[in-house]
């Protein structure tokens, strides 16, 4: 291959394209001879054989004229020549180039015409530009000679002008740019500064003027960097605007506000605002518990932050809850106070701006702005609600989180009263009625104060179990007020009124706003601990006397009666009418403590026992849990009430039952009181069971709502005839019972005011059937006493031993009646020896003066009815012993009249009735026993009754006693 390439360089042989760019334009377009045409067309082909020929030349021939055919084909070659192929192929070529050279050679021939035309153009436009070129010599050279003669420097003058203003601007062009791309350093410094309205309207400011050097390559990169600058602008904005729903600065507001209006943004900025307050109140809740939970777990493992708020309520310690409850309810109200206070800004924005906007000039601009206010007023309006509602249910949350059942009832009523605060905040807040938390804060209650009521009854037993019956020495003028459990009674005006609620009060017109009260600085929740410290009392006298002068000088706050507020003296003055509906004293006690026989010196002081003054307290408390907490006002008011009931049952259980009381038909125990006893009895009290029986578990779930029965202390003896009959210990059971019952009138409308009114009949009811009894039970009480105080019996034997059918009118009266006179100074000067153990008030003294006459004249009445014979003088010898006994037992007593004095006089006097006065007298006085009756009719006998008439009587008297059967 290399060979036959040398040679046919040496040969001088040229490819078809060197030997075309040899040739001149003229050269190349030569017609071929008319030897050569005449050759080519009598070679001996015909036209499908040329056809065929030109067919199998290859398809590179025909690519482009760049194609160098000889190396084409030369790259064909074999690597072992073979000269009869290379022969036979190069023919091959030769036929493929005779066709195509005769095809060409037809083609030229038929373009012949065309060609020829078209040469003589040529020619002719050669000859034109010929013409052109020494015309434009000609110009350049009338050129060159007219620059040469005009004057260069007066243009290059201009030139250097124009450059030169040229130059000052882009000088001018420049610094501004320099200023430009120094504006991030300004802009940083303002952002530290906080002054987000400077910053953003410098940004806008270099964004405009960016805008006018946007030709300037450096200057687009510049605006990029501006508009992500103000980005960041934005994202800082919404960070300082995030601060402000914890902490709320005017100042503050001011400008984040202003900045927003220069972004044209200040609808969303509202928006925004809203979810940073809901993310406020989430993440205070619970970093607030986190902190606590972690606190107390000490070093534990457990992974608290990745806990959801609700399971993190659930690991609060009882030592914690209330001091996590406080802060918690601190954070929350940060909150609130802030979104208080941008209302409050917005509002005082909506009115400077509305003023101005009545000018004519800024129509267009306030119909603007006037919507945008009427969409952040509405905003903010509903976020009210929101917020309030995202609020009750984090507190519910926390709330049930713990079971506060084993709590302190202080730290309880602690909790009440700080949701109680929360619910008055959210009241002032957006005027809700708190149901959430109502809801939540009712479900602990009731859990709460089930648990707790059954302990304080179980105590009460306890309590009742082991009392001496001990008088508890307090101030005469001791009043229920004056213990801390009812200072929630002073401290509100009303008893709907929450316990805290009046320390936002002013002393002047009315309430102030919590929101107003604490605007600046303070938490509404920090009162609490305070309240707690505050809690003072001083009822207890020295020694139980209040007679030296250095006990009236120590509680002569107490003691004097200037010093006792108008309130307090009044007991209660209802708030709706000025009225004074109950006194805590009645006026018959008032007028006992002056007139008793038997004070001995002794202050007039309450008559309570220790046990008393704790369920005083107890009721305190269930009142405070009341007062605070609507929606179980009639659970712990029916609770008030067992503990009532349980009091007065006990009263009478250790003191007053005995089986004698109907025997001695002097209607000790009302229809009234006996079916309050009963009821008492079915409803609370627990017969089956003993104080054995209740083991960890308590009692059986049938038998969980009741106690079981008290059982008096054995170092109380009411068997002993010198201290008649444990007569002190009754007297201050009785009469603390009765004190007890006076502290419940003057409580009736402190409750009445808490009970739902759907349930007031209750309450009515309970006053009217139960404390009203009360005092009722000092006649069964003490008439044990005055039964064993007075020996009857002898009496009676001494009454045995008179002749009564004497015939001459006597002049002196019998012996039993000194006798009975003597027992009943005896019993005077006992008394007196009682009263110097306890005061014994008028009432009680005229009860056992009362019961003693009674017994002793119907035991005189007996006597008489023992007598077998009887004349008119012995019947006068009767009315002489009694009148005897009237008048030396007058001086003995105050009491008047003397009781059942008729009942001894007409049964003496009926001695003398005639047969049908006789049986209508019967009929009359069922006050009499069938025996005294029938004794009457036969001492009659006789005298002037004939038999005949005695049986109709007796038939009288069997008719009337019938019915009893």
């Amino acid at each position: 291959m290399q060979k036959i390439k040398s040679l046919m360089a040496r040969q001088g042989l040229k490819s078809p394209q060197e030997s075309m760019s040899d040739m001149s334009p003229v050269e190349n377009f030569r017609i071929p001879s008319k030897e050569e045409l005449r050759e080519m067309r009598e070679q001996p082909i015909n036209s499908q054989a040329e056809q065929e020929i030109i067919d199998s030349i290859e398809e590179v021939y025909f690519s482009s004229d760049s194609f160098d055919m000889v190396q084409h084909e030369l790259e064909k070659l074999p690597p072992d020549l073979n000269l009869q192929e290379l022969e036979e192929y190069r023919d091959k070529l030769k036929r493929q180039q005779g066709a195509v050279s005769k095809r060409v050679a037809d083609l030229i021939l038929e373009k012949q015409p065309s060609y020829v035309k078209e040469l003589e153009r040529v020619t002719s436009l050669q000859t034109n530009l010929q013409l052109a070129a020494v015309i434009c010599t000609n110009a350049r050279r009338q050129l060159s000679s007219s620059k040469e003669g005009f004057t260069e420097a007066s243009l290059g003058l201009l030139a250097n002008q124009r450059r030169r203003q040229l130059l000052t601007g882009l000088l001018k062009s420049l610094r501004t740019i320099k200023t430009l791309q120094r504006t991030d350093v300004r802009l940083s410094e303002m952002l530290e500064e906080e002054d987000y309205p400077g910053a953003i309207q410098l940004c806008l400011e270099c964004q405009k003027a960016a805008s006018t050097f946007k030709h300037y390559s450096c200057i687009s990169e510049l605006n990029s960097k501006l508009q992500d600058t103000l980005e960041q602008i934005e994202e800082q904005l919404d960070v300082a605007l995030s601060k402000t729903c914890k902490h709320f600065d005017v100042s503050h507001y001011t400008k984040v506000q202003l900045a927003y209006s220069l972004l044209g943004k200040t609808q969303t900025a509202m928006d925004q605002l809203h979810m940073h307050f809901t993310q406020a109140i989430h993440n205070t809740v619970f970093q607030v518990v986190l902190g606590y939970v972690e606190l107390c777990a000490g070093n534990a493992d457990t992974k608290f932050q990745k806990m959801q708020y609700k399971d993190l309520c659930t690991h609060i310690t009882t030592d914690s809850y209330i001091p996590c409850l406080t802060d918690l309810c601190k954070a929350l109200w940060e909150v609130m106070l802030s979104y208080h206070r941008t209302m409050q800004w917005h509002e005082e924005q909506d009115k400077e701006e509305a003023t101005p906007a009545t000018d004519g000039d800024g129509e267009d601009e306030s119909d603007e702005s006037i919507v945008g206010r009427t969409y952040v007023k509405k905003k903010l309006e509903h976020g009210l609600t929101r917020i309030w509602q995202d609020v009750q249910l984090k507190v519910k949350a926390y709330l049930l989180g713990t079971d506060m059942s084993s709590f302190k009832y202080d730290d309880f009523i602690l909790v009440l009263d700080i949701i109680s605060r929360l619910m008055q905040v959210g009241e002032e807040f957006c005027g809700s009625k708190s149901e959430v938390l109502q809801e939540s804060i009712k479900r602990q209650s009731v859990n709460y104060f089930k648990n707790y009521h059954r302990v304080r009854l179980e105590e009460l037993r306890m309590f009742l179990e082991n009392e001496t019956w001990e008088l508890c020495p307090v101030k005469s003028n001791f009043s229920i007020a004056q213990l801390h459990e009812f200072k929630f009674m002073g401290q509100c005006r009303s008893p709907s009124v929450s316990p805290n609620r009046q320390a936002s009060s002013s002393t002047g017109s009315g309430e102030v706003s919590l929101f107003e009260q604490y605007h600046q600085d303070g938490n509404p929740f920090e009162m609490q601990i305070e309240n707690k410290e505050e809690e003072t009392e001083d009822v207890l006298a020295s020694n139980g006397y209040e007679s030296d002068e250095l006990e009236k000088s120590v509680y002569q706050d107490y003691d004097s009666d200037s010093d006792v507020p108008e309130e307090l003296k009044q007991d209660y003055v209802d708030e709706q009418t000025g009225d004074v509906p109950f006194k805590s004293v009645s006026k018959e006690t008032m007028r006992s403590r002056k007139r008793s026989d038997y004070c001995l010196n002794k202050a007039n002081a309450p008559i309570l026992t220790n046990t008393t003054l704790n369920v005083i307290r107890l009721v305190g408390k269930y009142m405070q849990m009341m007062n605070i907490l609507k929606p179980i006002a009639f659970d712990v008011i029916h609770c008030v009430s067992q503990v009532f009931d349980y009091y007065m049952y006990a009263v009478y259980t250790f003191f007053g039952r005995n089986d004698m009381y109907e025997s001695s038909g002097l209607g000790l125990i009302s229809s009234r009181l006996r079916t309050t006893l009963n009821r008492i009895q079915e409803s609370l009290i627990d017969m089956e069971s003993g104080p054995e029986s209740m083991g960890p578990h308590g009692p059986p779930d049938e038998r969980k709502e009741k106690v079981p029965i008290p059982h008096l202390s054995q170092l109380v003896v009411l068997t002993a005839s010198g201290t008649l009959y444990g007569l002190a210990q009754r007297v201050v059971a009785t009469e603390s019972l009765v004190f007890l019952a006076e502290q419940f009138e003057f409580l009736q409308p402190h409750l009445d005011t808490m009970m739902p009114s759907a349930k007031k009949p209750f309450l009515q009811q309970f006053y009217s059937q139960t404390v009203s009894t009360a005092s009722e039970l000092r006649k069964p009480i003490y008439w044990i006493v005055a039964a064993k105080a007075i020996d009857y019996e002898q009496m009676l034997l001494l009454m045995a031993g008179v002749k009564w059918d004497v015939k001459e009118i006597m002049s002196q009266h019998n012996v039993y009646v000194d006798v009975l006179l003597k027992e009943f100074e005896m019993f005077n000067q006992r008394l007196g020896e009682v009263s110097r153990q306890v005061r014994i008030p008028l009432p009680v003294s005229n009860v056992l003066w009362e019961h003693c006459i009674r017994l002793a004249n119907r035991t005189l009445v007996e006597g008489y009815a023992n007598v077998k014979k009887c004349s008119n003088e012995g019947r006068a010898l009767m009315q002489l012993d009694f009148q005897q006994f009237l008048m030396k037992l007058e001086k003995l007593t105050d009491l008047r009249p003397i009781p059942d004095k008729e009942f001894v006089e007409n049964y003496i006097k009926a001695y003398y009735l005639t047969e049908n006065d006789m049986e209508q007298f019967i009929k009359n006085h069922r006050e009499y026993s069938m025996k005294q009756l029938t004794n009457l009719v036969n001492v009659c006998l006789g005298s002037h009754i004939n038999k005949k008439a005695r049986q109709k009587l007796l038939a009288a008297i069997d008719d009337i006693d019938r019915p009893k059967r």
